[in-house]
């Protein structure tokens, strides 16, 4: 799994905005949905966020334990789910795209 922290503007200001969670090698991914505050499998919107240059100084790449403290912030309390919760998350999501 890789996690970024996704933030406002490329200067930083305010403190983390978002959270993605990404198999690369597979392209599955999830993300802090604000609008239906949960997490919503969405690899399209992640993969264009992450490949889009002018993002580039808006993510960086943390560990798990950095992405669990910057998901209390950014859920308003709601933890990052465990990496089989996130697995059964892509699973779902992959199987509700075919």
């Amino acid at each position: 799994m890789t996690y970024y922290v996704i933030y406002r503007n490329d200067e930083r200001v305010g403190g983390p905005a978002g959270l993605f969670v990404m198999d690369v090698g597979v392209g599955d991914a999830i993300l802090w949905d604000h609008r239906s505050r949960g997490w919503a499998f969405d690899p399209s919107l992640v993969v264009r966020f992450v490949n889009d240059h002018r993002n580039a100084d808006r993510y960086e790449t943390v560990d798990r334990a950095t992405a669990e403290s910057v998901a209390e912030t950014v859920t308003g309390g709601t933890a990052l789910p465990d990496e089989a919760g996130i697995r059964a998350m892509f699973v779902a999501g992959d199987s509700g795209q075919r």
